[in-house]
């Protein structure tokens, strides 16, 4: 806190204010970041997470700084950039999975000698696309979500 901020304060208590809260201002409060705004932004970052804030606001209507702060104060994302992004799951993709495990689960309890018969390998990931620019290989992940990690080629 700087000084002059110090002195600024010890007046107003001085003068009898007991509250540390900002005094109320005028003006329209923000309607910009309302549940319907946020939901809107939410869906269109879930259909593709490497659109900017600015197409964001445009397709929503929203100013830029309200769908920033959208972003990044209320579903806590962040924009990433990395050479390699990976795939962000679908939840068919997701339900897709549990069901191939589980699956292989049951053949497991049927015959034990099943996971023998099972060859493993590295996996390598090769994406079809060429990315030209960092801002274009960024994306939006939550807080939650795992950031993204560099490819390993092998």
């Amino acid at each position: 806190m700087s000084r002059t901020q110090c002195f600024e304060w010890y007046s107003r208590f001085k003068t009898g204010r007991t509250s540390i809260d900002e005094d109320s201002r005028s003006g329209r409060p923000s309607t910009s970041t309302d549940n319907v705004h946020i939901d809107a932004v939410c869906h269109l970052i879930l259909q593709n997470r490497r659109l900017t804030i600015r197409e964001i606001a445009e397709d929503v209507g929203i100013s830029f700084g309200s769908c920033q702060a959208i972003l990044t104060e209320k579903l806590n994302m962040q924009c990433v950039a990395a050479r390699f992004v990976p795939c962000v799951l679908t939840e068919d993709q997701k339900a897709n999975r549990v069901n191939i495990s589980q699956e292989l689960l049951d053949c497991v309890s049927v015959d034990e000698n099943f996971l023998k018969t099972i060859l493993t390998g590295d996996e390598t990931w090769v994406y079809g696309y060429d990315v030209k620019t960092r801002a274009q290989s960024s994306q939006w992940v939550g807080q939650g979500s795992p950031r993204p990690k560099k490819a390993r080629m092998s």
